[in-house]
């Protein structure tokens, strides 16, 4: 007997028609019969009864029905196993990371990833927050560091790297830095340099602004904290950032907490499904250079 024979019977036992059996393996029927009658000779025993409209299992065939679905299985098994290994030896990664990303463990992770699989080709691409959580949705992308204002995208699935509340950047001359306490309308008070639509910041940033009838005069725009940095220490605006990314900047600016933002941005990888073992792979090493926990 063979995999095919035993697929056909159970085809047979399930759909109690040698028709429908044959439309569901798209052969024909005459075919499904041929190789049950060869299953029966080989075995000894009739499997089904022909004798009704609708074909049911004999003794004997009760008796096989069980052995052939786990037979069944485990080949399946068999090829999802292969197709694992096949995966890590020769498949294909794509990597998305939001612009103006600064954060190196990713880089040591997928470096690690590499020298681990080397034949796993990488592609890595920058994109805005939300473009790259469609990118992921729609499957072009498998694992994407991006900003977020939620802890998972719908649909997604997320570990969070970083929690971080924002905070006002200022020059020590400015207004802003002389007060211990600053609030939305403080900032708002100010031009803003914030970074785009489309960034887990931004999105943080204008949903607390939304929830408390606060409208900010948003006058500079930039991808990458350090431009940002940049233009607040010039004086042309309030920036709004998160504390780590104002950290190489403390000699020129002066960070306050905006007090009742209490949302954190987030920084989170996220992926569509953990299925494919090379997405597997990769979420453990980001773990270990992020420092999390497997």
């Amino acid at each position: 007997m063979d995999l095919r024979q035993l697929e056909y019977f159970v085809a047979v036992a399930e759909e109690r028609n040698f028709t429908r059996a044959a439309e569901r393996v798209h052969i024909s029927q005459s075919g499904v019969s041929a190789q049950i009658r060869q299953l029966e000779r080989e075995l000894g025993a009739q499997l089904f009864d022909r004798s009704a409209r609708t074909v049911t299992l004999t003794v004997a065939g009760k008796a096989a029905f069980e052995h052939a679905c786990a037979a069944l299985a485990a080949a399946g098994a068999v090829g999802r196993a292969v197709d694992e290994v096949t995966d890590l030896v020769r498949g294909r990664l794509a990597v998305g990371m939001v612009i103006g990303c600064t954060i190196t463990p990713l880089f040591d992770a997928l470096a690690a990833f590499h020298g681990a699989h080397p034949g796993v080709g990488i592609s890595l691409l920058e994109g805005n927050s939300d473009q790259l959580v469609e990118e992921v949705r729609a499957g072009s992308v498998d694992l994407a560091l991006v900003g977020t204002a939620t802890p998972a995208p719908d649909g997604l699935e997320a570990l969070t790297i970083l929690s971080e509340r924002l905070v006002a950047a200022v020059p020590s001359g400015h207004p802003l830095a002389k007060q211990q306490r600053v609030t939305l309308r403080d900032v708002a008070a100010h031009p803003i340099v914030c970074m785009p639509p489309g960034t887990g910041l931004r999105t943080v940033f204008d949903r607390a602004c939304a929830a408390r009838g606060v409208e900010p005069s948003i006058a500079l725009q930039a991808s990458a904290a350090d431009a940002m940095a940049d233009l607040a220490a010039r004086g042309l605006g309030v920036a709004i950032l998160s504390d780590s990314m104002v950290a190489g900047h403390r000699d020129r600016l002066t960070a306050r907490t905006i007090d009742d933002v209490e949302t954190p941005a987030l920084l989170a990888l996220i992926w569509k499904s953990a299925h494919n073992p090379a997405v597997r792979e990769l979420l453990a090493h980001c773990r270990r250079a992020f420092g999390l926990r497997e």
